[in-house]
């Protein structure tokens, strides 16, 4: 099973950028599939954007054009660059991962993304 820990949310104004990281341990992190999943208060979470081992992404509507996702399997981790950020990306984003076929998922604990004048 492998371990998830996020980072690099915090509170950035209209317009600013954010990189969130999500680093993997406990397993080999190449043959898992990876997501960037964010729940706002009140709100049920909602998947963000999904990257395939063979690193094939898929976005949510609303972050089109605005947010990438990335891994770098050498390292063991995940990335998400948020350009562009709205006050309703306002939320705590988390990271999670499965293996390919499988609907089981490990995920982090979570980081707090805030925009915000």
């Amino acid at each position: 099973q492998v371990q998830l820990v996020e980072s690099g949310g915090g509170l950035v104004m209209p317009g600013g950028s954010l990189r969130l990281s999500c680093a993997a341990s406990g397993s080999i992190f190449s043959i898992y599939n990876m997501g960037w999943y964010r729940q706002a208060p009140g709100k049920q979470r909602e998947q963000v954007a999904t990257i395939t081992r063979d690193s094939i992404t898929n976005y949510a509507e609303s972050v089109k054009g605005r947010f990438t996702i990335s891994r770098d399997n050498a390292k063991n981790t995940g990335y998400l660059q948020m350009n562009s950020l709205k006050p309703e990306d306002t939320a705590v984003y988390y990271c999670s991962a499965n293996l390919p076929g499988l609907s089981k998922r490990s995920w982090g604990q979570g980081t707090q993304v805030t925009v915000s004048s």
